[in-house]
């Protein structure tokens, strides 16, 4: 049941005056190709067991590997990673290409350079409009000090 009839384009920039982190989250699929995207739909859910989600639209090539029990990984992008952000946003090329990306402790692409890393489980897909909400357990995790990419007002911003 809908409540209200707010226009997508308005309900998008009243959503962009929130900031959010940069990650790009990957994967690796059942032929040991790693696949990636630029998400900053990701926040963290619970500390016990250590949860966190980000959200996929339901029409995203990615989306077909993410089950249950895969590992993932949400590589949160530091400042000066806009390029990397752009690169992983656009469609139809491989985005690892030429990139110098490691296996993680528990086997996702972890990216080079980035402020942090989270190694999940999924443990829950849940349907949610157009979206799929990801929910996974952290099983490893670093980080560095540093500052990260911002996104707030429809454009890429950095603390000041």
């Amino acid at each position: 049941m809908s409540l209200g009839n707010i226009e997508q384009h308005h309900f998008r920039r009243v959503c962009s005056k929130y900031a959010t982190g940069i990650t790009i989250v990957t994967v690796i699929d059942s032929n040991g190709v790693p696949h990636g995207l630029t998400v900053n739909s990701f926040t963290s859910v619970s500390l016990a067991p250590p949860l966190v989600l980000f959200c996929l639209d339901k029409r995203t090539s990615i989306l077909n590997h993410f089950r249950l029990e895969t590992r993932f990984a949400v590589n949160v992008l530091h400042e000066e990673q806009k390029d990397l952000s752009t690169c992983f946003a656009r469609t139809g090329y491989d985005r690892f290409q030429g990139l110098a990306w490691r296996r993680g402790e528990t086997g996702p692409p972890v990216l080079p350079e980035v402020l942090a890393t989270l190694e999940c489980q999924v443990t829950q897909l849940v349907e949610a409009g157009d979206h799929i909400v990801v929910i996974g357990e952290a099983v490893h995790a670093t980080w560095r000090e540093g500052q990260p990419l911002i996104y707030y007002n429809s454009s890429y911003q950095g603390l000041k």
